[in-house]
């Protein structure tokens, strides 16, 4: 499958941008009680790295949601298979999303904090596809704004695999 893959973004390039907005939201929410919040599966890497570039008290939670199924397009629906398992009433809010693409999943899972009184919820996003959006969604944090490709590795994945490539690129079928 990797001879499929058309690097897009490198590491060096990857690292120097997560690095860049750790510094970014260290600024941002010095003094403020914290937590972040990563849409599994696809954010793990992106993730992990972003929150040892804040140099910041903070905590973190997860919660997995669905909405691609097997293939390359996202079906429109979109599934909360785990919850968090915590509370952010009375804290702000982060989410970490991998790529926003339709950004239906974020305009539900953003609907669906906000009702848990947060005293503010922004997302951060490794990949924004604006040109793909069906919902608009506010992004606060960009690493990088791509086209309409299909991309995977840095935890994108083409059903299942291709998430353990140090790059992002674009996949060929």
């Amino acid at each position: 499958m990797r001879e499929r893959v058309t690097p897009l973004l490198s590491e060096a390039q990857i690292q120097v941008r997560v690095q860049e907005l750790g510094a970014q939201l260290t600024r941002d929410y010095a003094g403020k009680e914290l937590v972040v919040i990563g849409l599994l599966n696809g954010v793990f890497p992106f993730f992990a790295d972003l929150v040892r570039a804040m140099d910041m008290d903070l905590d973190i939670s997860f919660m997995q949601v669905a909405s691609y199924g097997g293939g390359t397009e996202s079906t429109g629906e979109v599934h909360i298979l785990k919850d968090l398992d915590r509370s952010i009433q009375g804290f702000h809010a982060l989410v970490v999303e991998d790529i926003v693409d339709t950004g239906l999943t974020l305009f539900k899972v953003g609907n669906l904090l906000k009702d848990r009184e947060p005293l503010s919820l922004k997302i951060c996003t490794l990949l924004d596809k604006p040109s793909r959006r069906k919902v608009q969604v506010p992004v606060d944090y960009v690493g990088f704004t791509i086209e309409d490709h299909f991309v995977v590795g840095y935890g994108l994945d083409f059903d299942g695999k291709l998430r353990n490539l140090p790059y992002v690129g674009v996949y060929h079928p």
